[in-house]
């Protein structure tokens, strides 16, 4: 099934409704990553609240902040999910990190790639594997590298079939639905982090700033992306 079939298929269904349609068209090879951004726990309440054929698996950098561990566990106490997590490969960070330093991320936008290469993008390859929908909860307004994605797209990088539930959602709308339905989010969030990553990589935004501001802050505009959702050009 290609793209412009499922959404045929899909048509206007949203949230619950999209994504039971899209399981049981692909039963077990539907996969959803978390990073437990407040997006990503709206998508783990609906799979968790009704028992949704969808793995859900997290990359567990090893740098991301106490906030984020600590949301892990609280969402692993209300809702009755297994969350995988896929952690660097050791060989592969060991050696970046003897060669170049705990934080060489800040001395080159290819030192900070190559650090995103090794504790993301090699683990979600990994985590991914085998499966032909994958779940996100990118939002278009994330980037301006996101305004030319669609809710659902095929990955030529990764060949795989993408849903991005909230993808027309603000952030403004998101919070509104968190607090709405009592959904546990990253309390950081609420200290003016609207993007949450690893610790080192990720400061809080000042008013009038864009939303990915706090992420990669000393690098150019144009090139803040980890590549986990890469497009071929």
């Amino acid at each position: 099934m290609n793209v412009k079939e499922l959404k045929e298929i899909i048509g206007d269904k949203k949230g619950v409704e999209l994504l039971q349609t899209v399981t049981s068209l692909f039963p077990k090879e539907v996969i959803f990553s978390t990073s437990f951004g407040i997006e990503d726990q709206i998508i783990t309440e609906w799979i968790g609240k009704n028992n949704l054929d969808i793995q859900l698996f997290t990359l567990d950098t090893g740098r991301l902040f106490k906030e984020t561990y600590s949301l892990w566990s609280r969402t692993l106490e209300r809702y009755p999910l297994q969350i995988k997590a896929y952690s660097p490969d050791n060989s592969l960070l060991e050696d970046f990190i003897s060669k170049k330093g705990p934080n060489s991320f800040y001395e080159s936008v290819e030192n900070r790639k190559e650090c995103c290469r090794i504790r993301k993008i090699e683990p979600l390859q990994r985590a991914i594997s085998g499966k032909k929908v994958w779940i996100t909860g990118i939002r278009s307004d994330q980037s301006v590298n996101r305004h030319d994605m669609d809710f659902i797209e095929y990955d030529e990088v990764n060949q795989i079939i993408k849903i991005h539930p909230l993808f027309d959602w603000t952030f403004e709308a998101v919070k509104k639905y968190c607090k709405e339905h009592y959904i546990p989010y990253n309390v950081l969030h609420d200290k003016g982090f609207p993007s949450i990553g690893c610790q080192p990589c990720t400061r809080a935004i000042q008013a009038g700033e864009d939303f990915r501001a706090g992420r990669w802050w000393w690098e150019d505009q144009s090139k803040k992306e980890c590549g986990l959702h890469a497009v071929k050009s």
